[in-house]
This record gives structure tokens, sequence and C-alpha cells, in this order.
């Protein structure tokens, strides 16, 4: 990179140089001013080009501290509680992992600030590549930092049925509030970030003499779950199917195959597990048990409301929460939680199911 030269420099030459060092010259106190300014020019353009991609993102003001899980695998962990402006949208967990050939990383955050700072944390432990990035469902608080991502040539992976949830208004709806309530960390210039490449089927890559699985798990939490299996470091990435310290968030979740792909998680006997939300596990059996419960509970209370034929009211008010109110997220997602599980049980009561 060439850089300006300071004023008085020997190879300035013109009559303007002569002059100025003349002046400089006389006045020792403008010379001193002018290498001040001429050093805050170079100390921008260094800052500017160390920060790369991370400068185009608003700053963030909360620490993502990435914590080591095994040799070549890390990941940060978001806030316990419900997106806000207090937590900049860092509720969520990522991850990535460092092989000798490049960096796959799990899931990018829920804004694009925190995908920016997530990848300076990645750069301050390797300059290796960013090859790959998989995503484990396309609710914003985990894909909205892929933004910081796009331009480092990394493929970005998730499963098939993204595509028909990115053909609706839901994104566009979504983006808009975000850009409301996460403001100025999602703002007028973020985007949506499509896949590069669709998941259909369990897949796996070897990349630095390690081999990635990527495993469909939907419909679950969402339609197009997927996690990612480390396997020769034995750490698995979850993803949402596993909220470990705060209520779910349930959403139009269809639990009774979100109960299946946990009893499948189980069944891998992963030495650690990183869930969507909340600290990583070394006991998935124990851990998924908060999930697995959560669920259950709601099922079958909602459920035997429906077959009495009760009002969702009625069925709220009847219920005792005493086992969970004190969980964190209990205020901001019971109520809704209950109430989508209560249509889903009327829809299954109609199906006969």
């Amino acid at each position: 990179m060439m850089l300006a030269r300071p004023p008085g420099d020997e190879r300035s030459g013109g009559d303007d140089g002569a002059a100025q060092e003349a002046s400089c010259a006389r006045h020792p106190r403008l010379r001193r001013w002018l290498w001040l300014g001429w050093l805050a020019v170079v100390l921008t353009l260094a800052v500017t080009i160390g920060h790369g991609v991370a400068a185009e993102f608003e700053p963030v003001g909360v620490r993502l501290e990435p914590l080591r899980l095994s040799a070549r695998v890390y990941f940060v962990q978001g806030d316990t509680g419900p997106i806000s402006s207090a937590n900049q949208g860092f509720n969520s967990n990522a991850g990535f992992v460092v092989t000798d050939e490049g960096v796959v990383v799990f899931d990018a955050l829920g804004t694009p600030a925190l995908g920016a700072e997530l990848l300076r944390r990645i750069r301050q432990i390797t300059d290796k590549p960013i090859r790959r990035v998989v995503v484990s469902h396309y609710h914003a608080d985990h894909f909205y930092g892929l933004q910081a991502f796009a331009g480092t040539g990394a493929d970005i992976w998730a499963q098939r049925l993204v595509r028909d949830y990115l053909a609706t208004e839901a994104p566009s709806a979504r983006l808009d509030e975000r850009r409301q309530s996460l403001f100025p960390w999602v703002n007028e210039t973020s985007r949506v970030v499509p896949p590069t490449r669709y998941v259909d089927a369990e897949t796996s890559f070897r990349l630095g003499g390690l081999t990635f699985r990527v495993i469909p798990v939907g419909p679950a939490h969402t339609p197009e779950d997927l996690m990612m299996l480390v396997e020769e470091e034995g750490v698995l990435f979850a993803g949402d199917l596993m909220f470990a310290g705060r209520v779910p968030f349930v959403g139009d979740a269809d639990s009774r195959s979100w109960l299946a792909a946990i009893e499948g998680l189980i069944e891998r006997r992963p030495r650690v597990v990183v869930g969507g939300h909340g600290p990583a596990s070394s006991d998935a059996a124990r851990d998924l048990v908060l999930t697995r419960d959560y669920l259950r509970f709601l099922r079958a209370e909602m459920g035997r409301a429906v077959q009495e034929m009760l009002s969702f009211d009625e069925a709220y008010a009847r219920t005792d929460w005493s086992r969970f109110r004190d969980i964190p997220a209990f205020e901001a997602a019971n109520r809704r939680n209950a109430y989508n599980t209560f249509i889903l049980m009327e829809k299954e009561a109609l199906a006969g199911k």
C-alpha cells in the first residue's frame, strides 16, 4: 500500500513542497501539527483496512467471548432472555470449527452487526478462510449475521424448505420489525441473505482432517431444522432442538416431531451438544430434559383442554405453570407457546392423530 509522503519529505519535490518545507523550518510548531495530521491519516487508513468487513456494520456493545469446547471447536453464548435492545439481539448461540484448511461456522447470530463481530473474533483466533456457514434454521436470531459473511466467499448451507420460506412475505415483514426493534444494529442497509446450497438429506464432507455431518431433523422447531456433528471432536450443534437454561420458543413448531427429534439426538450420544440458546451440554440426556418436559407439558395440558372443549383463555388460566414460571424467558414466551400448542392440538384432534 502506498501512503502519502509526510510534509517536508525530500521526495515531495515541486515549488509547493519547497515552500511548505521553508515555512515549517521557520515555524517548528506548524511542522509538528502537520506531522501529527499526517500520522492520523495513516492510522485511520490502517484501522479501516484492518477492520475490513466489520467496518461496514454498526459496532456492538455486547461481548462475544469464544468458548473452547475442544481443540478445534468454539462457540459464543447469547443472553438467556428474549431479544431486546439491551442485548442488541445477542440471545442465540453460534459456533465455529477451525480446521487445517479453513473454518466452518454454524449459525451467524441475530444482526449483521453481531455477525461482523463474530467474524472479527474468529479472525483473532485464525486467519484461515471461512469455507462454509451452516444455518440451523431461518429464524432471524440465527441468520441475520450472514450478511457479514456474504463477502468472505463462504458457501452458505441450509435445508431445502428454506426456499419455500423465502418465497413468502414473512422474511420482509420480520426484517421491517427488526429495523424498528433492533435499530441501529438492524437498519436500512440490512438484508436477508439466502443460502448458496440447499440440503435435503444427511450430507457429509471432509475439511482439514475433520468429518462434518449435516443432519436434517425437521419438521421440529421449524420445518427446516439442521444439526451439524463434528465427528472427530464429538461436538453436535443442535440449533433450537435444545434450549438450555430458558423456556423454549415454540412458535408454530410441530412439537410431536420435535419430541421425536430430541429422542434421536440423545441416541447419537455426542460428547458435547450446543443448543441454539444457553450453555453447551456434556450430558444431552440430562440437559434436554427441560425442552422435552416443557413440550410434553404443553401438549398434555392444551390437549386435555381441547378434549374438554375449553377456550384457550380458560385452559391457560387453569394450568399450573409454577414448574416453569421462574425460568428465563417465561413471561416473554409462555403464553404464545401455549396458544400455538392449543391450536396445534385442535388440528391434531380434527385429523384424528
